[in-house]
Order: C-alpha cells, then structure tokens, then sequence
C-alpha cells in the first residue's frame, strides 16, 4: 500500500500526462487539418473556385461558423468578397457586401493578425447593417502574395462559442501563407492560359489578313472580346495612314460605298483628315454583329485624347475609369476600364491604336492584361503592313494589265475604226444623196463609239479602284432614283477623263447639280426626254442638262437655279439656265478644274 500522499502525487502526475496526451492529440489534429486544408486549396488553380476554397478550408479547420477572403483594390477598398456560411436569404436582406470599412478597413490598412473577442464592443466596429446575422468573436489575418498583400481572411464565431486564441491566430497565418502560394500559382497559370488565347487569336487574325479573307476587321474585334473579356473593342487607324481604307484587302471592297456615305452623313472631308484617327471597325456588347455602323467612319481627333497620346507615344496606356474617344455619349457614360494599344510594325509610324474597354464597375485590366494586348497589337499591325503590301503588290499587277490594254485599244482598236470612218466618209462622196446621208450617220455612230473607248482608256489609265467608277455609278444611281419622277430613263453621257482630273470635292458639287437638275425637270417640264452630258473641256469640267419640255415659264421661284448657280460661282465657275428655240431648257454648268 502507498502511502496518502504518495497515491494523490502519482494521481496528479498521471492525470498531467492524460492532459499533455490530449493537448497533443489535439494538436495533431489541428496539424492534419491544417494538411487537409493546404491539399484542397491546391486541387485547383482557376482563382475564383480557389478562394472559395480557401475560406471553406480555414471555417473548417478553426470551427468557425462564418468565413471570408475580401480581395483588396488599388484604392484600398474590397473589390471582391467570397464568403461562406450566409445563405442566400441573408445576403439579399442585407442588400450589398462590405466594401472595407470599420473592423475589415483597420484591417487593410494595417495588414497584421486581429482578433476581437466581442465586435459590437471593438473601437474600430461600425455595427451591422439591417437583416445581418449576429456574429460575435472575430479573428482575421492578411494574404500576402510575393510580399504584396492579395487579401485578407476572416472569420467569426468561433461554433463552441468561446474567443479565437494566439494558436488559431497561428493557423490560420499558416493557412493564409499557403493560400497565399496558391493564389500566385493560380495567377500564373491563368496569365499563362490568356498569353496562350492572345497568341492563337494572333496567328489566326494574321491568317485572315494575310490571305485577305472577307470582314477579317470584324473577326479581330469578336475575337478580342472573347480573349479580354471587354465589351466594347474598336480598331482605329492614322486618317493621313494607307491603312485610313481599312485593314484588309476585302474589307476596303466591301465597304468602300458605305465608307462614302458614312463621309457625307458625317460632314467630314477626307482631305481634312490631319491630325485624326478614323474607326475602321467597333463592336459594342455580346450581340453586336461588327457590321459597319454610325461608329465606322468616324474621326477622332489626336489631340488632347488618350488616342492621340498613345499614337504620340508609341505606348500603351491602361485606365481604370475613362470615356472612350471612339463613342457616342450613350456609350461612354457606361464605360469603366479601359486600354488603348498602339499599332507600330517597326520604325518610328505608329498606323493606329486598339481600344478595349469594359463596362463601369467591372475587374480593371491588369499590367499583365496590358502587356498581352500590346504584344498582339504588334503582330496585328505587322500583319496589316504585310496585307497591305500584297495588295499594293496585286494592284501595280492589275494597272499593268489596264496599260497594256490601254495601249492595245489606242494603238489598234481606235486606229482601225478611225480608218474606216475616213474610208465611209471618202466612199459617201461618190453615193446618192440618200446613201450617203446613211453612211454619214454611220460615221458618226463610230466618232461616238471612239470617244466611249478613248474614255475607258482614261479610266483604266486613272486612279485606284476606290475613286474610279465613283462618279459614273453615283450618275447611274441618281439617274434609277429620278426615273420614276420623269416618266423614262434619262440619258447620261461623260466624255473626257472624268474620274482622273475631278476630285472628290468636285465630284460631290457635280452629282448635286445633276440630282438638282433632274428633279427640276420632272417637276416642272414635263419633258418626254433629258440628256445630261458631262465632258473635261481644257481646264474646266462641263455639265448639260438638255431636256424638251415646256421651257423656263414665268415663275418667279428658281430657288433649285439659283442653288445651281452658288454652287458655280463659289468654284469659280459658271450657269446658265436658257430656253431652247426647239423647246425645252438647256442648263449649262461649268466650273475649272
């Protein structure tokens, strides 16, 4: 038998060891759980399941009933807030999660451990908001990721009700440090995974434009929405650049009409382009169908906009808040972040800009993002400088062709038919009166067949196909438009190299005059027939309307002449509206060259 006090010293000492076996039990536990938390937050590494994964991870390993990773913002605010343990009930009674103030605020701008064994009696608390659940102790610890704080983690009421302690504040450092690691290998998988889409939408865009595929303008938005994830993307390009006719080969086909109208509509006059950028291609929003809308065509000017900046500089820029230069007011109001990206293939000329925006409230582009999108602006713009090159190179083939056709049709086909009209003219001097009034006629049906081809030999001897045939098929255009007034087809002839010597600021006044004088003599002649002739005379250009109507009459309203005769007058020209002794007026308008 032992004695008393020798058993109660043996009972104590026995029931220490019970304790220090429990207390390393427990600890053990908490080490597994710390294991177990660190593998479920590294299975894996897209961000957004990863946080979850992280605040699930630390309320089970420390027993809380409550738990969130807010994502820190530049401006020191909560941009993002991942939280568990409120059901969705509880979220929409409290209207909106925190931003970072009060006990979560000290906590960002202070990055060390906090615990508070009661909120509502913490100096820094600022209460809860209506329709929040109680919550009582509170411990929270920062995220660092490469010695930057990412975020920090939180947690509340603890479930046996009692205060986080200095050991849980120990674990969750250790869950944080590892989330941490988590968090940058996440990041540079998903930095590797968007360089990977950025260099496929690459290669696949230059494709296009390199074989000059149709609407290849409006694939490379598309494909830059899907790759940014940004709404609004627009391609914008130098007004003085070649590439001002668009990117691609097919693309400058296809829109070349539209391109004019847009001018017209817009007011703008390309030979006052200095100094501005156009939009070729913009896209707004999930549906658009990148077709060429009221955006297309529009000037932005360089100066005091972060397009002209950029172009300036050679620099891509990157903002979190911005109303964008290429859009309509509606547009810019909802426009967030933003980044302008510079077209340069080499040297010192920059060709144009990109701009890639996201709606207000949205993530803002990251200096990753922007590194990305101005490394595939560079191959975008070398492939546009290539595809031009090609299409300069199909073009100087194509007025080759046109010259040695040219030639062939002067030196051959014009001289022959010259020869056979002398040889009819010589062989009616020796027939009857009747025959030879025939053979004359026919002389002059080949005086007329010669200028037609001496005319195409100027068109084919002119300018690019954007500018030739404007004038011809804007006439023939006008002409079907009129038709329906007049009654007939009226009859249009151009002789001369019309599309080679007037410019765009001419040829606009000349269809004005020819619409104008048209739709006079349907309204007001009553003319079974009109002849509009059109004809390069020296240095000036020429305009007839003929027509076999009632004549000029003796009203006083001549508002549409005296229009006629302002637009001659401001050129340097001249009109005159006469009456023909036949019947009918001939309008005459001339202006130089």
């Amino acid at each position: 038998m032992f004695p008393t006090v020798a058993r109660l010293e043996l009972d104590d000492l026995l029931s220490q060891l019970v304790e220090r076996a429990q207390d390393v039990l427990a600890t053990q536990g908490r080490l597994r759980g710390l294991l177990q938390a660190n593998r479920v937050i590294a299975t894996d590494l897209r961000l957004p399941v990863l946080l979850r994964h992280i605040v699930e991870a630390a309320t089970d390993l420390l027993g809380a009933r409550y738990g969130a990773l807010g994502v820190v913002a530049p401006d020191r605010t909560l941009e993002e807030f991942v939280h568990v343990g409120m059901t969705d009930a509880d979220v929409e009674r409290i209207g909106h999660l925190p931003t970072g103030h009060g006990l979560l605020g000290i906590l960002i701008d202070d990055p060390r451990p906090r615990r508070a064994d009661n909120i509502s009696l913490d100096p820094a608390s600022q209460g809860f908001p209506a329709g929040h659940p109680p919550m009582r102790t509170f411990l929270g610890v920062p995220i660092t990721v490469r010695g930057e704080v990412f975020g920090n983690l939180y947690l509340t009421d603890k479930r046996d009700g009692i205060p986080f302690t200095a050991e849980d504040e120990e674990l969750a450092q250790a869950l944080a440090a590892n989330a941490g690691v988590a968090i940058a290998n996440a990041r540079l998988y998903h930095e590797a995974q968007q360089r990977h889409l950025w260099m496929t939408a690459s290669a696949e865009i230059s494709r296009q434009l390199m074989i000059g595929a149709d609407n290849t303008l409006a694939a490379l938005a598309h494909r830059i929405q899907e790759v940014a994830d940004a709404p609004f993307v627009a391609l914008a390009l130098c007004a003085g650049d070649r590439g001002d006719q668009g990117g691609a080969p097919a693309d400058r086909r296809n829109e070349t009409d539209h391109q004019n109208e847009t001018d017209h509509q817009n007011g703008t006059d390309r030979g006052n382009d200095a100094g501005h950028a156009r939009i070729a291609i913009a896209v707004t929003g999930a549906d658009d169908t990148a077709a060429p809308d009221g955006r297309v065509g529009r000037l932005i000017p360089l100066e005091h906009t972060l397009t002209g900046r950029v172009i300036a500089e050679q620099q891509a820029l990157r903002v979190d808040d911005a109303e964008l230069d290429a859009l309509p007011a509606e547009r810019a109001a909802r426009t967030g972040p933003l980044m302008v990206v510079p077209l340069v293939a080499g040297g010192d000329q920059c060709g144009g800009v990109l701009l890639i925006g996201r709606d207000r409230g949205a993530r803002a582009f990251t200096d990753g993002d922007l590194d990305m999108a101005t490394s595939f602006g560079g191959h975008i713009a070398v492939a546009l400088e290539l595809a031009r090159a090609r299409a300069d190179q199909e073009h100087l083939r194509v007025l080759a062709d046109r010259g040695r056709i040219a030639r062939d049709l002067h030196d051959h086909v014009i001289q022959r038919m010259f020869a056979v009209a002398l040889g009819m003219q010589d062989l009616a001097q020796y027939e009857n009166p009747s025959n030879a009034d025939r053979l004359n006629g026919y002389v002059e049906d080949i005086d007329a067949t010669i200028k037609d081809i001496r005319r195409s030999i100027f068109e084919l001897r002119g300018q690019g196909p954007t500018k030739r045939g404007r004038l011809r098929a804007a006439l023939d255009k006008i002409a079907e438009d009129v038709r329906p007034a007049l009654g007939f087809a009226p009859t249009i002839s151009l002789t001369g190299p019309l599309d080679t010597v007037v410019d765009e600021q001419l040829t606009d006044h000349l269809l004005a005059v020819v619409r104008e004088a048209l739709t006079n003599t349907a309204r007001h002649a009553h003319a079974t027939g009109v002849e509009v002739q059109l004809a390069v005379d020296g240095d000036m250009v020429t305009l007839d309307a003929v027509d076999n109507g009632v004549g000029l009459g003796d009203s006083t309203r001549r508002s549409g002449l005296d229009n006629l005769r302002a637009r001659a007058e401001s050129l340097g020209g001249t009109f005159t509206a006469t009456a023909r002794s036949t019947g009918g007026t001939h309008l005459r308008w001339t202006a130089p060259l």
